[in-house]
């Protein structure tokens, strides 16, 4: 039986004008679940506890496609895997990326801007999020331009790079169960002290899991769970 950890990447489609190339952020998410992800614990939580998934922002869909591998191959791990994005050409494209890794309509999909479009009955049920978000600054070109293209909603997080991930943290709670994981990507090109002060603020602790260096900056794997402090 493979190894969770020697799990060949999904075969991923995409269109640069619309959708997300999986980066070097996504892959730090990838690989650390491979590594923490075993027949027994997702990252030191009993996996046969773990019921629903949310990939948000899912782009491409690599990484709720990765949790279908697993889910393959280890018959302790079922949870339903949903995924969501803003845009409807994105939706798409994870979806053929579904079929083109041999699954047919086993995640399942959800047009939405957050969670502005999910419904009523997904409230306090979400024990695993994992979210990369748009974590970069907006340019002077971005916020002087009536209409964004589509790709500008997968790195613009704001003027400061961090207006999308607070509103996340504003709507998450409503969807997640007691006990829970948050996974999600920041970068040393914005205020990481602000961040942190407003994610205390909202009554979560972050844990830094992992980082790597780039030309221009540092991208940080992050996990929050609750603050019971």
């Amino acid at each position: 039986m493979i190894k969770i950890k020697d799990l060949p990447d999904p075969i991923i489609n995409y269109d640069l004008e619309n959708v997300y190339t999986p980066s070097e952020d996504t892959y730090l998410m990838i690989d650390y679940f491979k590594r923490n992800i075993d027949y027994d614990y997702f990252d030191g939580m009993n996996i046969r506890e773990v019921k629903k998934v949310l990939d948000l922002g899912t782009g491409t869909g690599i990484i709720c496609i990765i949790f279908q591998l697993i889910k393959k191959i280890n018959p302790n791990f079922n949870p339903e895997i949903y995924a969501s994005d803003i845009l409807e050409e994105v939706i798409k494209c994870a979806k053929l990326n579904e079929k083109l890794n041999n699954f047919e309509n086993e995640i399942k999909f959800i047009q939405s801007d957050l969670f502005k479009s999910f419904p009523e009955t997904l409230k306090h049920s979400f024990d695993i999020i994992v979210f990369n978000p748009p974590y970069l600054p907006s340019s002077k070109l971005i916020d002087n331009k009536e209409i964004k293209t589509n790709i500008d909603y997968s790195w613009n997080g704001g003027k400061k790079g961090i207006e999308v991930f607070l509103r996340f943290l504003d709507e998450v709670k409503v969807f997640l169960k007691n006990k829970f994981h948050i996974y999600y990507i920041s970068s040393s090109r914005t205020n990481l002290q602000q961040l942190n002060k407003f994610i205390l603020q909202k009554g979560f602790k972050n844990k830094i899991l992992n980082k790597k260096h780039l030309f221009f900056e540092d991208i940080i794997l992050n996990r929050l769970e609750i603050n019971n402090i």
